[in-house]
């Protein structure tokens, strides 16, 4: 049972390799390392930093307003999300927790 388990673990490393191609040109050696490392199908999460390197979501701005009878004020969000549909409940959840009451419509979204 193990030896099979091995066989399959070496075979699907062999078809990920050639699937990335550039990186299949690096000696068997130098693989193996990577791959116990954390290389390669184990790579470690890289999370974006915070501020302008964001590259993947949307901007939301939304017509919100403390009173009915308010004129709109504009309330933009930065979402990571890479649905159109989340990125618009995270941003009229960040309004409701910044004090807007009301949420008339979404302006525009677009993505980053």
């Amino acid at each position: 049972m193990a030896t099979e388990l091995d066989e399959f673990e070496q075979s699907m490393r062999r078809e990920i390799n050639a699937f990335l191609g550039p990186t299949a040109s690096k000696p068997q050696r130098e693989r193996a390392t990577e791959d116990r490392v954390g290389g390669l199908a184990f790579r470690t999460k890289r999370t974006p930093a915070k501020g302008s390197s964001i590259k993947t979501g949307y901007i939301v701005k939304l017509a919100v307003r403390n009173k009915p009878l308010e004129w709109d004020t504009v309330f933009e969000h930065q979402s990571t999300s890479i649905s159109r549909l989340e990125a618009q409940l995270q941003a009229e959840k960040a309004a409701h927790k910044a004090g807007y009451r009301i949420i008339g419509h979404v302006i525009d979204i677009k993505p980053l």
